[in-house]
């Protein structure tokens, strides 16, 4: 090797040398940057506030899939949030009355409730409008309605008003038109049956002759059994075979007329809500959209195998209403929604959009789901 060789070769090394120095020396520094960034993030993770909330809710404990889709969307939140929003769920009747979940959210002695709307109609008229009215829209119907018709901002508007936060979390599609105990044959069979049924359907009930009852859930079959109620609605198949209704009662009516649609709603009470990082609160509402679909999906399988259980068992007869039984009920739901939005200005709003809604939908219903149903 020649000495110029030589020379060049030293010069090179001491290059490389200086080179990796400095790039080790870099690396330390990144490393030491990465350590310091981490701690500062598990520092930063230890300083999150971790809020602790009390979720109400009008379903008896752990009921099937209202109650347990509760429970599952506590704990979904929990985890998506590291365990920065903590819900601690309570069923009808052990915090407070399952009919006293929606005051208990909105003094604050919850931070949010489970239930439906509709039951709070004493105090607010047009909430029956976002859960079910009588012949109104389907549950695909309704959900367009809210998502994308204008239906989420005029309930916002009108829960806002009163210091609370909803959001649509379920629907149990059309429902069962209910057991009586009574076989109907024409429209004066429907004086003085006591049937439990509230909302806007109760009052239609009542209208035609019948009289609405409004109880918890966990006080119908005791009800129903002892004769202080003649008839019930509660939702389809399998929650009405949980609750032992076809051991009781021999008739079972549909369809739903008076809810055609069921959505259920998650409330927070909205200072607790308003003080929730901003992640949080889209957390919530994500997660009420993903079982909006999740409960509805799960009602549609178990009705299926349970509508099949009643009837394999024999007891009971499945019948539609008669003809003239359905029409007098639809003119006395027209009188009620008559009454509704001329003594309430909110729900004549509410109206009005619900109305154009379901009349241009319906048009393109007519020719796509109801067009190919008699051909599945």
């Amino acid at each position: 090797m020649n000495t110029n060789n030589k020379k060049n070769r030293r010069h090179f090394i001491k290059q490389l040398t200086k080179v990796s120095g400095s790039a080790l020396a870099s690396a330390t520094a990144l490393s030491a940057c990465s350590k310091e960034s981490n701690s500062e993030i598990v520092k930063s993770k230890k300083k999150e506030k971790v809020f602790n909330w009390k979720c109400v809710t009008v379903w008896p404990p752990n009921f099937p899939i209202l109650g347990e889709g509760v429970n599952n969307l506590a704990e979904e939140l929990r985890e998506l949030s590291d365990g920065r929003l903590n819900i601690k769920v309570f069923g009808g009747g052990e915090l407070v009355p399952a009919l006293e979940s929606f005051d208990a959210v909105q003094l604050g002695a919850a931070q949010m409730m489970h239930g439906a709307a509709y039951y709070w109609a004493g105090k607010i008229p047009a909430s029956v409008f976002f859960t079910a009215t009588p012949f109104g829209m389907t549950t695909r119907q309704q959900n367009a309605w809210l998502l994308y018709g204008g239906g989420n901002e005029l309930w916002k508007e009108l829960y806002n008003k009163i210091g609370l936060e909803p959001f649509p979390c379920g629907n149990t599609g059309v429902q069962m038109g209910g057991w009586f105990n009574k076989k109907l044959e024409i429209a004066e069979d429907l004086q003085g049956i006591k049937m439990r049924i509230p909302g806007l359907g109760g009052k239609v009930f009542s209208r035609a002759g019948g009289t609405a009852v409004t109880v918890a859930g966990g006080e119908i079959y005791t009800n129903l059994e002892r004769g202080v109620l003649d008839a019930t609605e509660w939702i389809g198949p399998y929650h009405d075979y949980l609750m032992g209704f076809h051991k009781i009662a021999k008739y079972y009516y549909y369809p739903g007329w008076h809810e055609p649609s069921a959505t259920l709603e998650l409330v927070c009470n909205k200072k607790a809500y308003d003080s929730l990082p901003e992640d949080l609160q889209e957390m919530i509402r994500i997660v009420s959209l993903k079982y909006n679909g999740s409960m509805m999906s799960e009602f549609e399988k178990f009705n299926t195998e349970y509508l099949e259980k009643i009837k394999s068992e024999g007891n009971n007869e499945i019948l539609p209403f008669p003809k003239e039984v359905m029409e007098t009920l639809k003119q006395n739901a027209d009188s009620v929604m008559s009454d509704l939005i001329s003594s309430d200005p909110f729900a004549k709003k509410v109206y009005e959009s619900f109305t154009q809604f379901k009349q241009n939908i319906k048009q393109w219903s007519t020719i796509s789901t109801d067009a190919i149903q008699e051909y599945l």
